[in-house]
């Protein structure tokens, strides 16, 4: 299958920003390459037993941000999406940098590779370590290790906005629980879920793509009796109750999901959204709290917002 590659030039501070344009118009998945992660690399060299060249090319001091999409019939909508959000980026907030946009085709097999130098085990949280396939980790006594191939579907656990859910789904899970993994991506909250003690866990994503990738990966995790995926949009295969309900897509799409969230929560159970750019928060918060939700945590990481809400019945 062949993909687009877009990629735009900007600056550490606008690249959570840029990445939101590029999640807004349904990327498959982003690499930011930040020269300062590259020289962190080299002051670290000794950690390491190789480090690839490629991985430490830069431009300077310019941050580069790549994002991916299918070269189907979306593809020409999707650019014009991109290039609106970039022109009505506001400026004077924070640096942008120059947002220079150039796209190229890329294969399959080329875009893992090119991606793959930069996914190593990361810990997240109090016990949870996301690591790739092909990467050895030696587990602490109280780790859980989640094994996640992205293949062509959004979702590592490097990015700020999957490590937030995670974060709170390690807190509010509890054994035995319902969850709902609504835009799944690869898979990563819903195998988490699954690995934090969840009794089932119902994934849904609008491409097929991604529930292939998720049901994929679910195997590798030995969850595959616990994680069952479905091709759905949102809520609308759900049926019942769920003890915890996870999204993490953008604030548009949560706040479209406000009046049918509390209809699949039992009462007392928590919604954990993220994926959220920092300016968004009030409109998510004020959408949450008008469909009978209680805002119970928030965390933020760089320019993104996770948060916990609650359906009535239940407070801390």
């Amino acid at each position: 299958m062949e993909w687009m590659e877009l990629t735009i030039d900007t600056t550490t501070e606008g690249c959570d920003l840029v990445a939101n344009v590029l999640y807004e118009a349904g990327v498959a998945g982003v690499v930011i390459e930040d020269p300062e992660d590259a020289r962190d690399l080299m002051r670290q060299k000794g950690e390491w037993d190789y480090i690839e060249a490629g991985a430490l090319n830069t431009k300077g001091d310019v941050v580069v941000v790549k994002g991916y999409l299918p070269a189907d019939d979306s593809l020409d909508r999707r650019l014009d999406m991109v290039k609106m959000g970039l022109d009505g980026m506001t400026r004077g907030y924070v640096s942008l940098g120059t947002l220079q946009f150039s796209t190229d085709s890329v294969e399959d097999e080329e875009w893992a590779e090119s991606w793959k130098k930069f996914y190593k085990p990361l810990r997240i949280g109090q016990n949870i370590v996301v690591k790739p396939p092909w990467e050895h980790y030696q587990p602490g006594e109280r780790d859980i290790i989640v094994t996640i191939d992205p293949g062509m579907a959004f979702g590592t656990g490097t990015h700020e906005s999957t490590a937030l859910c995670m974060e709170l789904m390690e807190k509010n899970i509890s054994k035995g629980d319902r969850v709902l993994d609504i835009g799944c991506g690869s898979g990563i909250l819903a195998v988490t879920a699954a690995l934090l003690g969840a009794r089932t866990v119902e994934a849904y994503d609008n491409q097929q793509l991604a529930v292939d990738i998720t049901q994929k990966n679910a195997g590798l995790n030995g969850v595959g009796h616990i994680v069952k995926a479905e091709r759905g949009d949102l809520l609308e295969r759900v049926k019942g109750r769920a003890d915890l309900i996870v999204s993490n897509i953008v604030a548009d799409v949560i706040i479209r999901m406000g009046p049918l969230v509390a209809g699949h929560l039992k009462p007392g159970a928590a919604f954990i959204v993220s994926g959220i750019i920092r300016d968004r928060k009030e409109e998510v918060c004020k959408a949450l709290l008008y469909n009978g939700m209680e805002i119970m945590e928030e965390r933020r990481r760089n320019e993104w917002v996770a948060l916990t809400a609650r359906t009535g019945g239940w407070r801390y």
